[in-house]
C-alpha cells in the first residue's frame, strides 16, 4: 500500500451514515448484536475458517516486535504478514548505493520467529514521489532508460536477493496505471521506459527470487476503466513471457458502496486469463470519504472537521459493515481456487491508516476493535467462510 494520494479513494459520493439508539435502546441494540454473534463461531479463526482456501494475510507496522500487545492476535489470526513501509524504495535506498536494512530485517527477524510468511512491499513504486530522486538524474540531466533499469535492477537484486527464498510473495510494480485517460501512469518510469519497466522488473525479481509469486499491484483496478488497462498489460506481460504470478486487488472500500459486481466480473477475467488474483490491503471505511476529492476540494474543510464515531461506532453502521464483509467474503470463498491470499491493512482499528487518512478521525474499518476484540464483521466473514 499504503499510497496516501488522494487519487486513490475518490469513488462516488455517499452520505454519512448516523444516527443510531440512544440510552436503554441504545443498550438493548448493542446486547443484541452481542447476542446474534455468540457462539456462532466460537472458536474459529481466519487462518481456520478461510484453511483450504486461501491464506489470510495482514500488513502491519514495520516495528511489530515493539507491539508486543498485539502478538497473541496477529498470529492465531493470520499466517501472512507484509511490512507497511520498511521495504518500499524509498526507506531502503535513499541514497543510490546506500541501503539500510535495519528494519526490514528487525520485520524479518520477527516473522520467522512467530512462523509467519512474509509478503514482500513493494520492490517498484511507479510514482514519482515514492520513488528516490537520484533515480531518475544522471547529473543534471534525466537518466536514460538504460540507466534507469541498470539501478532498477540492482535495487531489485540487492533487495530481493538477500531475502531469496524468505519471502513468499513479492509486491514487484506497484500501481503503475493510470486513473484517468492514459495508459500508465505518468511518471519518471514509464517517461523513460514506457511499459518495459514492468517487464523488466519481474524478469528481475524472477531471478533475484525464483520462488516468489510475483504480484503486480494496484488500487481500483477492478471499476471497469481501470480494468480494461489491468487485462490489457496482463495480455502484454503474458505475451512476453514475463514471470507474472498474481495480479493485487488492494480493496480499500467504503460501507455501503463496495463494488461487489466489478469485483466479481474482475475475478472473472483474471481466471479467463489465468492469472491468480491477491486481495492485498483490504479494509472497509465507516465514514466515507469520497467528498474530500469532488468539486476541487470544496468540501475539505468541513470535512476535517467531521469526527462522527469517537465515542464508538453505532450498532447499525457495525451491521452495515458486517453485511459488506460477508457478501465480500461470499465472492472470495466462490473463487477460491484463482485467489492466492487475502490481506487487511493493519491488525485493527486502533491501529488503521484511515484514522490519519485523508483527514484525523476515530475510524472503525477493520475486523478488531481497539481493545482487539472481534467486531460483527469477523463473526460475518467467519460464517461466510465455514458454512457447508
Amino acid at each position: 500500500m499504503q499510497s496516501t494520494e488522494a487519487k486513490r479513494w475518490g469513488q462516488k459520493d455517499a452520505g454519512m451514515i448516523g444516527g443510531g439508539c440512544l440510552g436503554v435502546g441504545r443498550v438493548l441494540c448493542c446486547l443484541a448484536l452481542v447476542l446474534a454473534c455468540a457462539g456462532a463461531v466460537a472458536g474459529e479463526t481466519l487462518r481456520s475458517a478461510a484453511r483450504g482456501m486461501f491464506p489470510m494475510g495482514v500488513g502491519i507496522s514495520d516495528r511489530i516486535g515493539n507491539l508486543t500487545n498485539d502478538w497473541s492476535l496477529l498470529t492465531a489470526q493470520f499466517s501472512m504478514v507484509t511490512p507497511e513501509n520498511c521495504m518500499k524504495p524509498n526507506p531502503v535506498q535513499v541514497v543510490e548505493g546506500r541501503f539500510n536494512f535495519t528494519q526490514p530485517d528487525a520485520f524479518m527477524a520477527f516473522a520467522s520467529e512467530q512462523k509467519l510468511q512474509v509478503v514482500g512491499h513493494c520492490l517498484v513504486w511507479a510514482k514519482d514521489d515514492r520513488t528516490p530522486p537520484w533515480f531518475y538524474r544522471e547529473g543534471t540531466n534525466e537518466a536514460s532508460s538504460a540507466l534507469l533499469l541498470e539501478r532498477m535492477k540492482k535495487h531489485i537484486d540487492t533487495v530481493a536477493g538477500r531475502y531469496r527464498g524468505r519471502v513468499a510473495m513479492w509486491d514487484v510494480v506497484n500501481e503503475a496505471l493510470d486513473d484517468g485517460t492514459n495508459y500508465l501512469r505518468p511518471s519518471g518510469w514509464s517517461k523513460a521506459c514506457g511499459e518495459e519497466f514492468i517487464l523488466k522488473a519481474f524478469e528481475y525479481a524472477h531471478a533475484a527470487d525464483p520462488g516468489a509469486l510475483l504480484i503486480y499491484n494496484d488500487y481500483n483496478n477492478e471499476l471497469p476503466a481501470k480494468r480494461e488497462k489491468l487485462i490489457r498489460l496482463v495480455q502484454t506481460l503474458q505475451k512476453r513471457k514475463a514471470p507474472l504470478g498474481a495480479i493485487g486487488l488492494q480493496g480499500h472500500y467504503e460501507i455501503g458502496q463496495v463494488p461487489f459486481k466489478d469485483i466479481e466480473d474482475t475475478l472473472i477475467a483474471m481466471k479467463k486469463l489465468g492469472v491468480k488474483v491477491v486481495v492485498s490491503e483490504l479494509d472497509i471505511d465507516v465514514i466515507p470519504r469520497a467528498r474530500w476529492w469532488a468539486d476541487g476540494g470544496k468540501h475539505r474543510e468541513e470535512l476535517a472537521k467531521l469526527d462522527p464515531y469517537k465515542e464508538g461506532c453505532p450498532p447499525e453502521v457495525l451491521r452495515q459493515q458486517a453485511d459488506d464483509y460477508a457478501k465480500l467474503f461470499g465472492l472470495f470463498r466462490k473463487y477460491a481456487p484463482n485467489i492466492a491470499r487475502v490481506s487487511f491493512w493493519n491488525l485493527h482499528d486502533g491501529e488503521s491508516w484511515l484514522n490519519d487518512f485523508p483527514w484525523r478521525r476515530v475510524n472503525h474499518p477493520l475486523l478488531f476493535d481497539r481493545e482487539r476484540k472481534p467486531k460483527p464483521a469477523f463473526d460475518a466473514v467467519v460464517r461466510v467462510l465455514v458454512s457447508p
